[in-house]
């Protein structure tokens, strides 16, 4: 087995590897100030974005949650990986030779790693891709010609045959160097009754791909009457890699113009997302293998970056049929929990996109997308066709049902006009009445609001002594903007940072980070960037200081780049004059208990330090006020 990542290794990777391409991939990212770029917390429920990333310093933080760290620790809690996972995906991405110290240069650290599943599965889509040109597998490529799908749409979506006989792919990937455990793992192969054997076959075959563009698993058409397995789909088991409720089919393709359109279209199977992208609709996305559920809608979130109710869309496609139906009130469900717009786009005569595709061509697959209906509306007048409006009971009836709908609206303004909207559909003349009910069944669902979660912050004040500053007290701000500067420009705060006392730092977690700033070597330690923050970070023992070390390091310095020098040096002055305000204060209580007659020597001493910190003071004061500093 290899040894230990080096040191120098990891720095050098840390500093190829952009962290807001890493971290862009999961989530949508807008220009949020000078080096600083935020998104919606990928780690917790959130409608306003309060995630920073920070590129020049290679870090990231929520002031949501509290999480944070570099582009190491974002690829861990991501994807569920270890460290050393995390930096050999890093290394492979940048195309970096790993040395393990022990243990020399290696890219096949530890068999059946996060690392080496995606190596399996990627070298059986492959596989799967080339026996698409075999033979054998003319059902296959029949299948996707009948939906007017060409070779050139197979392969950008990347789709394969899973050849007969038990054990081909089984075969083919131990052959290129994979053990047994590996394959099973990766949900590639299982152990038959009589030794290993491939868990596909004779079946079309997509590649599941999560964001990264990394392939995770596989969905499986039945083509064959005789299959032995009945189901028309069939997909990868639970693995490492592939959590059904956590992945999108298509995302790697759709996430670029979904975050560019702020919409997605979510279509329920294989062919639609292909039928879709290849018609002009590139931002069609598919549950895999479940339906469409809370944990696809807060992925999409991330990418839409809905902050507001009115940004980003939502549209989903359903069959006309009944099942359709109760998807679509399903989805409705959950569309409370997003501030997106949804719609809901429904093809004539029960069609799906793919089918849509083949009768009337690409235009109206376009058009099904533009001509969709809102999903309030569609759910309402659902339930209004259950019901005979030409009667008073049917009417009545109909607004027992759809008023406790309506009055689930978030929204006032929207939920106002549908009361009135949902009047007029059932002819009800008494329009206050029917507005009052919804505005009644509004006021019955609310509940008390529950307190902001803060899972990394109550985690670390629960073991620590200290209590995280609150960031706006007025009182502390020189001394949060001197750490700030400190952690993210030491190269400007440099000796003079170094040079402060630790009693000027009269907040104990400030103290703690400035006392971490010392244990790391000080800002003449000479390093930069995520390697300095994390050499912080790491001198941080207790959790909230260094909780608050990775805040610090992405909140922004409030001055434009070409001012830094001078604002920095204005905060350092300012918090230099307060420490220096209580020494003059010091000093003047000494003098005030000295006679000048009996201990003259010693009054006339601690009187020319008191007048030399006096003017050391008003050069400080000057400074600040010279930067408009001074409060």
């Amino acid at each position: 087995m290899a040894g230990r990542i080096s040191d120098r290794d990891i720095a050098a990777i840390r500093d190829r590897v952009r962290i807001e391409d890493i971290v862009g991939e999961y989530v949508a990212l807008k220009r949020g100030g000078a080096d600083s770029l935020k998104g919606l917390c990928p780690f917790h429920d959130e409608k306003s974005p309060s995630f920073h990333v920070r590129p020049n310093h290679g870090h990231y933080h929520c002031f949501g949650c509290g999480e944070g760290g570099d582009v190491y620790s974002f690829l861990q809690k991501i994807e569920h990986v270890s460290f050393v996972e995390a930096v050999e995906q890093l290394a492979e991405r940048v195309g970096y030779t790993l040395n393990y110290e022990g243990g020399g240069p290696s890219v096949q650290r530890d068999r059946g790693t996060r690392a080496r599943l995606v190596a399996a599965n990627a070298a059986a889509q492959q596989f799967y891709a080339e026996q698409l040109r075999a033979p054998d597998a003319q059902a296959a490529r029949d299948y996707l010609t009948e939906r007017n799908f060409d070779q050139a749409a197979a392969e950008t979506f990347g789709c394969g045959y899973a050849p007969a006989g038990w054990d081909a792919l089984t075969k083919h990937l131990l052959g290129r160097g994979f053990e047994f455990s590996e394959l099973e793992a990766a949900g590639l192969s299982r152990q038959g009754r009589r030794g290993p054997i491939d868990r596909f076959h004779r079946r079309l075959l997509w590649p599941i791909r999560n964001l990264a563009g990394d392939v995770i698993g596989f969905g499986a058409r039945r083509l064959y009457d005789d299959d032995q397995i009945t189901a028309k789909y069939m997909n990868t088991p639970e693995t490492v890699l592939y959590k059904k409720s956590q992945v999108l089919f298509g995302l790697d393709l759709a996430k670029r113009e979904i975050a560019k359109s702020h919409q997605a279209v979510i279509v329920e199977g294989y062919t639609d997302v292909m039928a879709m992208h290849l018609a002009g609709v590139k931002t069609a996305v598919a549950a895999c293998g479940t339906a469409f559920g809370d944990e696809h809608l807060a992925l999409l979130r991330r990418l839409l970056m809905d902050d507001s109710f009115f940004r980003g869309e939502v549209i989903y496609t359903f069959d006309g049929d009944d099942a359709g139906r109760a998807a679509a009130m399903k989805a409705f469900e959950g569309d409370q929990k997003t501030a997106a717009k949804t719609y809901v786009a429904i093809a004539p005569k029960g069609m799906d996109p793919c089918e849509l595709r083949q009768q009337s061509g690409d235009g109206a697959v376009r058009d099904l997308v533009a001509r969709r209906t809102p999903m309030f509306e569609f759910v309402v007048k659902s339930i209004l066709a259950e019901h005979n409006l030409d009667t008073v009971e049917g009417r009545v009836e109909a607004l027992r049902r759809c008023v406790p709908v309506v009055g689930r609206i978030k929204d006032r303004t929207i939920r106002d006009n549908y009361a009135v909207q949902l009047a007029h559909w059932t002819g009800w003349d008494d329009i206050p009445t029917v507005r009052r009910r919804v505005q009644e069944e509004a006021r019955r669902g609310v509940r008390a609001p529950e307190a902001k979660a803060r899972p990394a912050t109550a985690t670390a004040e629960s073991v620590s002594a200290l209590r995280r500053p609150r960031p706006n007290d007025p009182t502390l701000w020189p001394q949060r903007d001197a750490l700030k500067a400190a952690l993210q420009y030491p190269g400007i705060a440099g000796t003079v940072f170094d040079s402060l006392p630790p009693e000027t730092f009269t907040d104990p977690a400030y103290a703690a980070v400035r006392q971490a700033v010392a244990d790391a070597g000080g800002t003449a330690a000479g390093l930069g960037g995520a390697e300095w923050v994390d050499a912080v970070g790491r001198a941080a023992t207790d959790p909230v200081a260094h909780s608050l070390v990775m805040e610090l390091a992405v909140e922004p310095v409030p001055a434009e780049e070409d001012r830094l020098p001078r604002y920095i040096g204005g905060v350092l002055a300012r918090l230099q004059e307060v420490w220096v305000g209580e020494q003059v204060a010091e000093l003047k209580s000494k003098l005030q208990r000295i006679s000048p007659a009996t201990e003259s020597e010693e009054f006339h001493a601690l009187l020319g330090d008191l007048m030399a910190l006096e003017q050391y003071r008003r050069s400080l004061l000057d400074q600040a006020i010279g930067d408009g500093l001074a409060g």
